[in-house]
């Protein structure tokens, strides 16, 4: 299935004249398996966390520097929805709405979130901070694939998802 979307999303990144780098790798589950295969990589790696509010059931996909230090508390507050109230979302809600499953979100599973219930919160960094390309999982996680920043943003714009900008220190 994977395959399918992944085909799907580059078809229609195309559409949009949109030009991707791609590493191929194995299957990977967490930031610290990936980079390994990322070395030739010089720009910048995501790492995205599907999230849901506590309280209004709100879904959240955050995507972040890889390296940047997350903390779930202050986030909560900054999106207004209290301190202690984002948890990880379960994995059928990401499938649900995302078409994908643990170890695989990605920005651009943004693609499918077609009632739009999911809102991006990215690293301000990702967009402002001088990189070449930005890179995420293509739908799958046996691949990372980049993208140039106003070409991010010109995607999330198109699928509906003007993201919501966070400074993470």
């Amino acid at each position: 299935m994977s395959a399918e979307l992944r085909a799907e999303l580059e078809k229609f990144l195309q559409t949009l004249n949109i030009e991707t780098s791609c590493v191929e790798h194995p299957p990977v589950f967490t930031v610290e398996e990936m980079m390994p295969h990322l070395q030739e990589v010089q720009d910048v790696v995501t790492k995205n966390l599907f999230l849901k509010d506590k309280k209004k059931k709100n879904l959240w996909l955050l995507s972040a520097r890889h390296d940047r230090q997350v903390n779930l508390n202050d986030l909560a507050k900054k999106l207004g929805v209290g301190s202690g109230n984002l948890r990880f979302a379960d994995e059928t809600i990401m499938l649900e709405k995302l078409k994908v499953g643990q170890g695989c979100a990605t920005a651009l599973a943004l693609l499918f979130d077609q009632d739009h219930s999911v809102t991006l919160v990215l690293d301000q960094d990702l967009l402002e901070g001088g990189h070449h390309m930005v890179f995420f999982h293509p739908m799958t996680n046996s691949a990372t694939m980049g993208l140039k920043p106003p070409d991010l943003l010109r995607f999330l714009q198109e699928t509906g998802h003007p993201p919501t900008l966070h400074h993470f220190d």
